[in-house]
């Protein structure tokens, strides 16, 4: 049995399609959204039982779940890098995960959350998962509610005690893939440029106020959620195979990871793929920052992922073209953004 949160989500719902993939049907999904305000997203999936983020509480109280829980796959919290309402993202992204992190200390439960690349703020104290996180300076309270928990992480096991049998906090850099309209405003530019595109032939791109690039030149690490939830996977069986054989070398492995492709592309590129994807020709109008974002605005991340590499996991498969093609191509061509479909195939 394993649970996954933020399961009507964007990555909770693609990683339950990524364990049904390899035959998981044992699942326990929890949201605070339930499947039916957002029928298509599970509408394929196959799962054994649905909560609400409260009832999960309660049902890791019986005895069912503290015998028969494999693993905890915690992707739900606020995931809003505009939220401003810090005891709001205190409650869901701080005391909720560390509340799932005990239980799966005390009733030795391998467990994977999502951290975030926004713990790394404007990116001057690089992006290297090695560094211990009370150096790096998120740039919003939702970047700093989850430098918090890996805070709190880095204490934790400290002493080498107070931590699940196997665990990864995994933080994120610029996911995009099918599901994320569940996203809205937080959705990728991947996303937005499709239907832009689609209903003007043109897009809108920052321009740069920043000396060292160029307009549309900003970078990021864009990744593919089919790359994310692949890794997942891979980290759910490494992790549930050393709970199981009790191998403290495979335990050992346990911390904090970077998830991305490892290689910063431009604004430009991505729409270029775009574009090109959708059989358009280029149209770029570069606009103005917003003041209040100026900043704020980060003009370059990078995900270093040599220690996720070194776990022995798959390299990445997606490159920014070939996915942002697949992307249109299998998914948002064939759908509408609308609740009344599933996006997987």
């Amino acid at each position: 049995m394993i649970i996954v949160t933020g399961a009507t989500g964007f990555i909770g719902s693609a990683m339950i399609w990524q364990l049904n993939t390899r035959g998981v049907r044992d699942i326990v999904a929890v949201d605070t959204v339930p499947p039916e305000s957002r029928p298509g997203v599970l509408a394929k999936r196959q799962i054994s039982r649905f909560l609400l983020k409260d009832e999960l509480l309660s049902f890791l109280e019986t005895g069912e779940a503290q015998a028969n829980v494999t693993a905890v796959i915690h992707m739900g919290a606020c995931s809003s890098t505009t939220e401003m309402d810090v005891s709001f993202l205190t409650e869901n992204n701080f005391d909720y995960t560390r509340k799932i992190w005990n239980w799966c200390t005390q009733f030795e439960k391998p467990m994977i959350y999502a951290s975030s690349g926004a713990v790394y703020g404007d990116g001057s104290n690089g992006f290297d998962d090695a560094t211990p996180t009370k150096t790096f300076k998120p740039l919003n309270p939702y970047g700093d509610s989850k430098a918090q928990f890996d805070c709190f992480v880095d204490e934790s096991i400290a002493g080498r005690e107070h931590q699940p049998p196997s665990w990864y906090g995994l933080r994120f850099f610029n996911v995009f893939g099918p599901n994320e309209y569940l996203k809205k405003d937080m959705a990728s530019v991947v996303f937005k440029a499709f239907h832009q595109i689609r209903e003007t032939g043109r897009l809108k791109l920052f321009k740069s106020h920043h000396p060292d690039y160029k307009d549309g030149q900003q970078l990021r690490d864009f990744v593919y959620a089919k790359d994310i939830v692949r890794w997942m996977d891979e980290l759910v069986i490494r992790a549930i195979e050393a709970r199981r054989k009790s191998q403290s070398g495979l335990a050992a492995t346990s911390g904090i990871y970077n998830m991305g492709f490892g290689q910063a592309r431009s604004w430009n590129d991505l729409a270029g793929a775009t574009f090109k994807a959708l059989e358009k020709p280029l149209a770029i109008d570069y606009i103005e920052v917003p003041v209040e974002m100026r900043p704020r605005y980060q003009y370059f991340t990078e995900a270093k992922i040599d220690r996720l590499m070194s776990l022995g996991l798959t390299k990445p498969r997606w490159t920014l073209e070939n996915a942002i093609s697949d992307y249109v191509a299998n998914h948002l061509k064939k759908f509408d953004g609308g609740p009344e479909q599933d996006p997987w195939l």
